[in-house]
């Protein structure tokens, strides 16, 4: 066959893409842990044997070696220089093979990095480096681009927009998806089948991860919906564990069983991802050519447009706290440091003190400093149940997988807890179980999100969940963070995913504060101001020092020095806590004073000064 345009080709005919690049170097004993998209510079033979042999089992499309070569990926093996010449090498290696017989389509993966809002990159750097890499591609010659594996949508469009950027060379989109058909963050078939044709990509599809009986039954949902060609590359069933190697058991002849099933399915594009190699497309090939190609005639029945107007309670329904905040009382909280153990006759003791001064909430952190403590949600229903003050929950996304998040959300919702404040968390390295293992499936924006989407009513896939959540969503902000604009950044990130206050770390320079609330001015949501009452000179230096965040100017360090005894350092710490209220107290919505060594007498003393105001 030789090769003419490749969508009109597509029309009228079934394609077969080649199978995995990586099983096949794997198979050649590069080990896993090398950058296998440097080959394409180190050892071009070997990425050039492999090409061949897929175009003599038949593939009549090969994608370039480049699956991981974006800037992300290459920084992490020391290979971020070289991003051009990786991807424009890997576009020639390919182009030489397919000469006139095959087309060469360039391989984009993800980034391997979470987007906004589930992480700290933004949607213009994830295109950007889409870009960069698809401009290389594109100068080595390729005939279309394949952006696969993706797990989600929003990383799919940023991909899609930056090649459209570039080009008008076809583009295929293929989302991967788990065991329950739907992507890793909870896009079902039909939505993944309707975004990627909504955003212009020309053929829309599925690859990796799970095997050819999943793909088929998402396939079967997928071509009701759109009327785009589409593909299917599943992974050679799924993967077994076998001495510690990943062993594909599905056989080709099981493979090109399902190529058949997946062309009469209405599939225009198969082709093999993880475990397939030029065994499995030789059958595959052969399946293809079994069946008389034909045009699919489906009667296409778009659902209704999603209702995507997100409808929460009203915040002074929320909660008391949230009641105060939506009606622009100033509030008072105070931090309570969960117990090491599991006896909460302190915390309860405490809290009834803190209610009967009429504190309005009780913040409790979730394993500051990354000391192993009494998980927060559990004392806050304890102290909600036997004093009745409302408890701020501090919700870390450090210690949790996503799946995790989801189901303690639902949880922390049901048994009526609503005030949170969701944080990053401090590195595990840092407290006393160092060895332990930081999760962070998301940052502290993805946190937002979850849960926004919650109170919205919907799963992070937009699927409805029989009900939303009521959360009032708090979150951490630094005024005097080292990199202030990078702080301003993620805080408006904070807030366009849905926070609705945010606390900040200790306040010891006024000035910086106010300064910071000026930035925020266009994007300002209820601030309260972290204070905290200094007892001594060595705790002023505790916090300069080990506090991640904290910072406490010169001319406070000189006056807790001054100080000629421990009383008079007391007393001189609890003054400038004062003050700092007595300074911000017209600026912000509320305050909340920690609570240093447990004594509930230094938060009360502060609080005091509000009487005066």
């Amino acid at each position: 066959m030789k090769k003419g345009n490749f969508l009109e080709y597509l029309q009228n005919n079934i394609v077969l893409f080649d199978g995995a690049m990586g099983t096949m170097i794997y198979k050649r004993g590069v080990y896993v842990n090398r950058c296998f998209d440097e080959l394409n510079l180190s050892n071009p033979k070997l990425v050039q044997e492999v090409h061949s042999e897929y175009l003599r089992a038949g593939a009549v499309v090969l994608e370039t070696n480049t699956f991981g070569a974006n800037r992300f990926k290459l920084l992490s093996h020391g290979f971020l220089e070289d991003l051009d010449a990786i991807n424009f090498q890997g576009a020639c290696i390919a182009r030489e093979v397919a000469g006139e017989y095959a087309w060469v389509a360039g391989s984009i993966g993800p980034l391997g990095i979470r987007l906004e809002p589930w992480g700290p990159t933004s949607y213009q750097e994830a295109r950007d480096a889409f870009r960069e890499q698809a401009q290389a591609l594109l100068k080595g010659g390729v005939d279309l681009f394949i952006i696969e594996t993706i797990p989600d949508l929003t990383e799919m469009e940023q991909a899609i927009k930056a090649v459209k950027e570039l080009c008008a060379l076809p583009i295929v989109a293929q989302m991967t998806i788990g065991e329950d058909g739907d992507s890793p963050y909870g896009s079902s078939p039909q939505k993944i089948a309707r975004s990627l044709s909504d955003w212009g990509a020309d053929v829309v599809g599925l690859n990796c991860s799970v095997g050819p009986q999943i793909m088929l039954e998402a396939l079967e949902k997928m071509v009701k919906v759109t009327d785009k060609p589409l593909s299917v590359q599943p992974n050679a069933g799924l993967p077994r564990s076998v001495e510690g190697r990943n062993i594909y058991l599905a056989s080709p002849e099981y493979m090109a069983e399902y190529a058949r099933r997946f062309i009469q399915a209405g599939a225009k594009v198969i082709g093999g991802c993880c475990g397939t190699t030029p065994k499995y497309i030789k059958a595959m090939h052969s399946a293809v050519q079994s069946l008389i190609p034909h045009k699919r005639k489906i009667e296409i029945k778009i659902p209704a447009a999603e209702d995507l107007t997100c409808h929460t309670k009203p915040l002074k329904d929320r909660s008391r706290f949230a009641a105060k905040l939506a009606a622009g009382e100033f509030v008072t909280s105070v931090e309570l440091v969960p117990p090491r153990g599991s006896d909460t006759q302190k915390a309860l003791e405490v809290a009834a003190i803190l209610k009967a001064a009429g504190v309005d909430a009780i913040n409790l952190p979730e394993g500051p400093r990354a000391l192993s403590r009494m998980g927060a949600p559990y004392l806050a229903k304890i102290i909600a149940d036997k004093v009745g003050i409302e408890p701020v929950v501090h919700y870390t996304c450090r210690d949790r997988n996503l799946l995790g998040i989801i189901s303690d959300m639902l949880g922390i919702n049901a048994i009526g807890l609503h005030n949170l404040l969701l944080i990053t968390g401090d590195p595990p390295k840092m407290g006393n179980l160092p060895d332990a293992t930081a999760v962070f499936d998301v940052d502290s924006i993805g946190l937002v999100n979850v849960v926004h989407s919650l109170n919205c009513g919907v799963d992070l896939g937009g699927n409805p969940i029989g009900g939303a959540t009521e959360y009032v969503i708090g979150v951490g902000v630094n005024p005097g963070a080292v990199d202030p604009d990078y702080e301003l950044k993620r805080f408006r990130w904070k807030v366009e995913a849905g926070a609705e206050y945010a606390i900040t770390q200790p306040v010891f320079d006024v000035q910086l504060l106010l300064d910071f609330l000026q930035r925020i001015e266009d994007i300002r949501i209820p601030i309260i101001a972290g204070i905290w009452p200094l007892v001594s000179l060595r705790n002023a230096e505790f916090m300069n020092n080990e506090v991640p965040g904290a910072h406490v100017p010169d001319e406070i360090m000189d006056r807790m020095r001054k100080a000629r005894s421990k009383q008079e350092a007391l007393e001189t710490g609890l003054e400038i806590a004062r003050e700092s209220i007595r300074q911000i107290h017209a600026h912000v919505e509320g305050v909340q004073v920690s609570m240093p060594f447990g004594k509930v007498e230094y938060p009360l003393e502060v609080l005091k000064v509000l009487k005066e105001l």
